[in-house]
């Protein structure tokens, strides 16, 4: 069995949750440990300790009471949610960031995974194609927190060798929780919503083009680039990454093929003006070179296996 042993902070997130499983399927139970400041879906058998990362005295007890040797470090406040509270939002997102940081060159951690997001990107930035090397000019304290944390990353690995590994990653899709507090979480609510037989009330304009992906895709490509030999890694600050790119009129469209009936309104609300300041598609050929990154869903593929597992939780037949 593996002699990793592996931290999550924020492991009660979209992202966490389906992460700690299947690090656990690789590692093993006991060798991963879940921390985030609710315990709610943990389940009984998961290891979990309570960590709110602003408390950096527990912080260090947990990593040296299970001799931890990587963190991946999935705590944030999302984009949305961060604008009703700036200042919280930076506290929980950049210095909770920096104390681990200091705890991974102090315990001299063999790994560190950061999130990133292209919520990096503003209105500077091209909007089609986005490469890997562009100027950031994030018009959220979301994205700011996290350009930031990318530079921060640059600088450990320069200063100290910390090798920390991170992706930007698109909006994420996934059946297994509702997320809360981000600006693409419409492409989650629409398939709960159609296999409900509800309509959904979009709360994004029908042509607002975003960079997206499915879960199994995300979890696949952040285990990957962890597992990536080191030396074949050029980028620092964090790896553009991509699947694929859709509207909401799109994903309704793609719906429609397997709920005939299914339908969807627009009210734009204030996420729509963040999500206008974000990118269309992106340019990840530097994650594909350097490790082999390749997306297995598309849009349909995505909507099939969202719709047939929502299908089963809701107890709905085809």
């Amino acid at each position: 069995m593996s002699k990793d042993k592996i931290l999550i902070t924020g492991a009660n997130g979209q992202l966490g949750r389906v992460l700690a499983s299947e690090l656990r399927i690789l590692h093993g139970k006991d060798n991963v440990l879940s921390t985030d400041i609710s315990s709610v879906d943990i389940l009984d058998n998961e290891p979990y300790e309570f960590l709110d990362i602003m408390n950096v005295t527990r912080l260090h007890e947990i990593v040296e009471k299970h001799e931890i040797t990587q963190v991946y470090h999935m705590a944030a406040i999302l984009s949305a949610s961060g604008e009703f509270n700036p200042m919280k939002t930076w506290k929980v997102n950049l210095d909770g960031y920096l104390t681990i940081l200091e705890l991974a060159e102090k315990f001299q951690l063999d790994k560190l995974f950061f999130p990133s997001t292209i919520a990096v990107f503003g209105t500077t930035t091209p909007r089609e194609n986005t490469s890997q090397h562009v100027p950031l000019m994030p018009s959220t304290v979301y994205g700011i927190s996290k350009s930031s944390g990318e530079l921060w990353s640059n600088y450990y690995y320069d200063r100290y060798g910390t090798d920390i590994r991170s992706i930007r990653y698109p909006g994420i899709i996934g059946y297994q929780s509702l997320p809360s507090g981000g600006t693409t979480d419409y492409a989650v609510e629409i398939y709960h919503a159609a296999v409900k037989s509800e309509e959904y009330v979009c709360f994004l304009a029908e042509e607002t083009r975003l960079p997206m992906m499915y879960m199994p895709d995300a979890i696949r490509a952040t285990i990957q680039l962890m597992q990536a030999d080191k030396n074949n890694l050029n980028i620092r600050t964090s790896y553009n990454l991509s699947a694929m790119s859709f509207t909401p009129s799109e994903i309704a469209e793609s719906i429609r093929k397997i709920i005939p009936d299914f339908k969807i309104s627009y009210e734009p609300d204030h996420r729509q003006d963040i999500a206008a300041s974000w990118i269309e598609s992106i340019d990840d050929g530097m994650a594909r070179r350097d490790w082999n990154w390749k997306e297995e869903y598309d849009l349909d593929a995505m909507s099939v296996d969202m719709i047939k597992n929502l299908r089963m939780q809701y107890s709905v037949g085809s």
